[in-house]
């Protein structure tokens, strides 16, 4: 069992899952401590990294595109302070994140996990009933209903329909997107048998307009992935109009699809000095007190092992 405990949150990994826990209070971003506790199997993993500074230093998880309904609805727009899979770690645990990710890391080789991308989503998305929104309104999601409700900031054409609300059965695609300098962001629900022309989300009625003016606009994010993770056939794949919205900018273009990283490869006889040099490594940070008893006698079992 590896584990990390910081101000951000709890990260533990027993072989099998990686469990992250956000931390609590002022400092963490509404989103984590509403999607709250995550299970990541291994296969949803492609992979991890330390990014040490000088004061502190960055864990960051690694998903197998299309793996995370929260990050397919987000298409990569998460800020870091909302992105669930990373974590603050302090100076003075350095030395327990580079074992943690070893950790990690020799179990994707053992495992053989390869970091290409899925078929369909490995994590359930958010629970509901969950909302989210700003801006011009608020949405919401029962796991069966959507409904969008009007604020008085809410341009004419939309307000003057009243609130909105649909099943689940008749959304063809959602996107969610954040404001980005001078562009505003959108939680915008594209329904089955709608025109191919999208309209600005201020006029939209089965859109948000969010301004960016609030970190709780990012829980529309979560809106957009329960219902991602629950429209019929649902994969991890952009496709069809939910694909063109996704990747779509501020101008309509299509962004190029991002390259998918070469899968990991299995160990060889070359990495037995690699191995060793691991042993000695660990046994350093066993006598500078850096781990305890127990984390270095699991951390040395796993070197053993593939020794």
């Amino acid at each position: 069992m590896a584990e990390i405990t910081q101000r951000d949150g709890t990260w533990t990994f027993d072989g099998e899952t990686v469990r992250i826990t956000p931390g609590r209070g002022k400092g963490i971003h509404p989103l984590r401590q509403e999607l709250g506790e995550l299970a990541v199997p291994l296969r949803a993993l492609a992979g991890i990294s330390f990014e040490p500074d000088r004061k502190s230093g960055w864990l960051r998880l690694r998903l197998r595109d299309g793996a995370c309904p929260v990050l397919r609805a987000a298409g990569g727009r998460l800020k870091d302070a909302a992105d669930p899979y990373q974590l603050t770690v302090e100076k003075d645990r350095s030395g327990v994140a580079e074992y943690f990710v070893e950790e990690v890391r020799n179990a994707l080789l053992v495992e053989q996990v390869p970091a290409g991308p899925v078929d369909g989503f490995l994590l359930p998305g958010p629970s509901v009933p969950v909302a989210g929104g700003g801006g011009d309104g608020m949405a919401s999601f029962d796991g069966e209903i959507i409904r969008l409700t009007w604020n008085w900031k809410t341009n004419d054409s939309k307000l003057s329909g009243g609130p909105v609300s649909f099943p689940l059965s008749d959304v063809a695609a959602v996107h969610w997107a954040p404001s980005s300098g001078l562009e505003n962001g959108h939680l915008r629900f594209v329904l089955k048998g709608a025109p191919t022309v999208v309209r600005a989300a201020e006029h939209d009625p089965y859109a948000l307009d969010l301004w960016g003016l609030s970190k709780k606009e990012y829980m529309a994010a979560l809106v957009a992935a329960a219902v991602l993770v629950r429209l019929p056939g649902a994969t991890g794949k952009a496709t069809g109009t939910g694909a063109a919205l996704a990747a779509a900018g501020p101008a309509g273009i299509e962004a190029p699809a991002a390259p998918v990283p070469p899968a990991p490869s299995a160990p060889s006889g070359d990495d037995h000095d690699a191995l060793l040099r691991r042993l000695r490594e660990l046994g350093e940070l066993h006598r500078s007190g850096v781990l305890t008893d127990d984390e270095f006698a699991a951390a040395k079992q796993a070197v053993l092992k593939r020794l």
